[in-house]
């Protein structure tokens, strides 16, 4: 893999205090640029980003992503500010505008992405935060599939943040965004030679992301149908989506990536299972893609 900055999205929850401290330091050992912390019903991802930045040296800390709906501008801009300062400036705020079946629940309406994406950042950037500032702000990055998002990206943010995403739409995104902005590819992978095996572990993890339409619209400029989002998604999306194989045919996969114009790419195991299962740490597959390795 061509040397730029390798990173590592992973969920949280499914380890204690003490556990999560010490996978945090070994992540830093074996040379990650930062670890993103998903936001979903566990644990909240600013304190625990704060509780990481306090426990590491080097590594960077983002949140991937922060739910706009969560929390207003001004609370983001604290956030943004608060960390950036007191970690030497480790730390990425990573922003999306989820779901409306993740939002509604919440009591918000759903609003257009890029609308609402667009105001917010211009409303954080505005609030004048009190007290001892960082040097530099901490990066904004936008997740995003679409164009519209990819252009608030492009407008207001350090750079963008993409998620189950074919090699094909990082280069469509990298021509919106020109050649000086940051894309941030995550890439899922499924440690498993065996592909029927691999397929199986990837359905159970993805199932959800099916369903919703702004991933549908994003693989349908890919070339994928209907006919691929039947039942549990047909091999070719699940390919796609998970690549899977050995360390090296994971490696090649984000090579793909990489060529196609990402500026930082994000590893995101699968393994098999699901709840607290899904959410350990797999450390064969952090290890052998670990940027110490190249």
């Amino acid at each position: 893999m061509r040397n730029i900055p390798i990173g590592l999205l992973q969920f949280t929850d499914g380890v204690d205090g003490k556990t999560l401290t010490a996978h945090t330091r070994r992540v830093e050992q074996l040379g990650y640029d930062i670890l993103w912390i998903p936001e979903l019903a566990g644990r909240d991802p600013v304190a625990t980003s704060g509780f990481l930045l306090a426990h590491t040296e080097r590594l960077r800390i983002g949140t991937g992503i922060l739910n706009v709906y969560a929390r207003d501008a001004h609370a983001a801009a604290q956030t943004r500010h608060t960390l950036a300062e007191l970690s030497g400036g480790r730390f990425v705020l990573g922003l999306g505008v989820s779901h409306p079946v993740l939002v509604e629940p919440r009591g918000h309406a759903f609003s257009p992405p890029a609308t609402k994406m667009r105001q917010y950042v211009e409303a954080l950037c505005a609030v004048p935060v009190e007290g001892p500032g960082p040097v530099h702000p901490a990066p904004i990055v936008i997740a995003g599939h679409g164009p519209k998002l990819m252009q608030v990206a492009s407008d207001l943010a350090a750079g963008l943040f993409v998620y189950l995403q074919s090699p094909a739409a990082v280069r469509r995104a990298r021509a919106l965004l020109g050649p000086n902005k940051e894309i941030h590819a995550v890439v899922r992978t499924v440690l498993i030679p065996d592909r029927e095996k691999a397929l199986a572990v990837a359905r159970k993890a993805l199932g959800f992301y099916l369903q919703l339409p702004p991933y549908q619209r994003a693989w349908a400029l890919d070339g994928f149908d209907a006919s691929d989002l039947a039942g549990e998604g047909s091999d070719r999306l699940i390919d796609m989506l998970a690549p899977s194989g050995d360390a090296d045919a994971l490696r090649m996969a984000v090579q793909t990536y990489i060529d196609a114009g990402a500026s930082h790419i994000s590893l995101c195991p699968i393994l098999p299972g699901t709840g607290i299962e899904a959410m350990a740490w797999d450390w064969a597959t952090i290890e052998a893609l670990a940027p110490t390795q190249r």
